[in-house]
């Protein structure tokens, strides 16, 4: 290469730096601009600020989504979601959830500058269900209030008869499987959870995620026999939805988890469509062929019948209820004295701590 060409080579390297610095020193520049006009503008000109974030960060990398945040546009941005104005809390709404995209330290500032409340509040008023993302994120790392109102506003798009479309994705189930271990099985929030988790046994992913999440199966197990009468439904609705979609899988991973007593309870205690669903799933996880199998509505009818002998027709119905019950608790004490059985047997060399 001759002294001319190289002296070419080198001027156009520096032409190139000095655009990217003078290309990296404008980005800078609009940002400080837009944090100034957020923090100091009236409404008009937030509106269009946020406005302008939104369309900023949409065509630029997660470097612009990082320098915004760090010129503090997000608390503002959080004030506008309490304004009146529907202009204003729509474009702030919008900024806050381009910020949050593909940043996961954007959306934990946006969680901890405390985006919960007037996120919730707005999410009453409309119906953005774009916020999804967000409120997942705050399942996992928001304040225990924070995570309260996640699961309430997510189980209300969730249930809302406009919203075609799953509001929710796989990502949300560790966290709910997560939250559903710590809180009581029989309360409203465990209620909310469980609805959401059975939403998610409808697809694949949801399923996968279920499986993987630590302590999944047992968890749902776990509602089935300690939850409400509505939590044990969602509950027992997701364990069949995993193995209705493939038995040979999912069968195996239920038993393991001692599924069999909390479904042959739910049989008598749950609701009626709790009832139906333990019922199928109790013939889904018994080993024996179709034709050999004693399904629940024929052992309900034969105990039944059993009853009107003993006690007549008109306690038929309680005294039937009754030996259910008992056998319910017979086969959960056989269960329990199998299990205790099977970890005698074991000799582990060391007891991990809790």
């Amino acid at each position: 290469m001759g002294e001319e060409e190289e002296e070419e080579e080198t001027t156009v390297k520096v032409s190139s730096n000095q655009e990217e610095e003078a290309w990296n020193l404008r980005k800078q520049t609009q940002i400080v601009e837009l944090s100034e006009r957020l923090m100091s503008g009236d409404l008009k000109t937030q509106i269009e600020a946020a406005r302008d974030i939104r369309k900023l960060v949409r065509k630029s990398s997660a470097k612009t989504r990082t320098k915004l945040a760090a010129a503090g546009v997000i608390q503002p941005l959080i004030f506008m979601l309490l304004s009146p104005n529907f202009d204003a809390r729509h474009a702030s709404l919008l900024a806050l959830l381009n910020l949050a995209v593909r940043n996961e330290r954007n959306k934990v500032k946006i969680v901890t500058a405390g985006a919960v409340p007037p996120l919730v509040e707005l999410l009453k008023l409309q119906n953005a269900s774009g916020a999804a993302p967000l409120l997942v994120q705050i399942l996992s790392s928001g304040s225990v209030q924070g995570k309260v109102d996640a699961v309430t506003v997510l189980h209300n798009l969730s249930s809302c008869a406009e919203n075609i479309h799953p509001i929710v994705d796989g990502k949300a189930v560790s966290p709910l499987i997560n939250l559903l271990k710590e809180c009581k099985k029989y309360s409203k929030f465990a209620e909310k959870a469980t609805a959401l988790l059975e939403i998610l046994s409808n697809s694949e992913e949801g399923r996968i995620a279920i499986t993987d999440s630590d302590g999944g199966i047992l968890t749902l197990v776990e509602t089935v026999e300690d939850g409400s009468l509505v939590s044990t439904e969602h509950a027992v609705g997701a364990l069949l939805s995993l193995c209705q979609s493939c038995r040979e899988k999912y069968r195996e991973l239920i038993l393991k988890e001692g599924a069999i007593p909390g479904l042959l309870r739910l049989t008598v205690e749950g609701t009626s469509k709790a009832q139906d669903r333990a019922r199928t799933l109790l013939d889904l996880l018994r080993d024996t062929p179709q034709e050999k199998r004693l399904s629940s509505s024929v052992l309900e009818r034969i105990v039944y019948n059993i009853a009107t002998r003993v006690d007549g027709s008109d306690k038929a119905a309680e005294t039937a209820k009754r030996l259910l019950q008992d056998m319910v608790q017979r086969s959960m004490e056989l269960s329990m004295n199998s299990i205790q059985h099977r970890a005698a047997s074991c000799t582990p060399s060391k007891i991990p701590s809790k």
